[in-house]
């Protein structure tokens, strides 16, 4: 009766044993195995056996994570406190480096973007994290990705969402915004007045060099004035005209 009893159990642990030992990785998945402590090999995607007791199997998933970095008080060169957040987005390219080489991949990116995040913004100006936002964001990748690449992590693009400034800090921003306006205005208005007179030094030239072209623009001018409906009309004499006459009175 015994022997009864025990041989069923037997196969029924022996079953259960069996079915445990299957494991099913998808296609982006790999299992990090080992074998009595000690790393066997990377397994996967499939179906692949696992001895309970003997094997243990860490499963590693190859897609793009998408990481938010949390919000970072960060100062900028020229002593701006701002906030700025940031999005990650990295892969595992090597399962057995990132099990083995660091204890939580995750967790260890997430604070390496954290610092990195502060120390690469805290080197530049407000106006060049305003305007450069692409060329930060390339800097920022390029050192997670050679940080990262001892752990079998791929950083793929880093993204800062926002730039967040204190009211005070607005306000003396768009101030400073509107006076460079106005001094933008101030120059090409100068430009303009300058290029103006020019012209008219070059018109006085030329008209110098022919007394009919200035009988000419005489004649001009008048039809203009007898054009316009005014009580009074004032005709400019020509110096020319008057020149002879008054040569005359010097003789006398």
């Amino acid at each position: 009766m015994t022997a009864f009893i025990t041989i069923p159990f037997v196969v029924v642990v022996v079953l259960l044993l069996a079915f445990s030992s299957f494991r099913i990785l998808r296609e982006y998945e790999r299992g990090v195995v080992f074998l009595l402590g000690r790393f066997w090999e990377v397994k996967g995607p499939g179906l692949i056996i696992v001895i309970p007791g003997v094997m243990q199997m860490v499963r590693v998933d190859l897609r793009i994570v998408v990481m938010d970095v949390p919000p970072q008080d960060v100062i900028s060169r020229d002593n701006v406190s701002v906030k700025v957040n940031a999005v990650v987005f990295f892969r595992v390219i090597d399962p057995q480096r990132a099990i083995i080489q660091v204890e939580d991949y995750y967790n260890a990116t997430n604070q390496l973007a954290q610092t990195t995040l502060r120390s690469v913004l805290g080197k530049h100006e407000l106006d060049e994290m305003l305007a450069e936002r692409d060329k930060l964001n390339t800097d920022i990748q390029k050192i997670l990705d050679a940080a990262t690449d001892a752990w079998g992590i791929k950083v793929t693009t880093v993204e800062i969402k926002h730039i967040d400034i204190d009211p005070t800090m607005v306000r003396a921003i768009a101030q400073q915004a509107e006076a460079e306006r106005q001094r933008r205005a101030k120059v090409i208005n100068a430009e303009g007045e300058f290029q103006a007179a020019a012209k008219l030094v070059e018109a006085a030239e030329l008209i110098s060099q022919s007394p009919q072209a200035l009988q000419l623009r005489y004649m001009q001018t008048l039809v203009s004035i007898a054009g316009e409906k005014s009580n009074t009309i004032v005709f400019p004499l020509p110096m020319d005209l008057i020149t002879p006459f008054l040569e005359a009175l010097k003789k006398k």
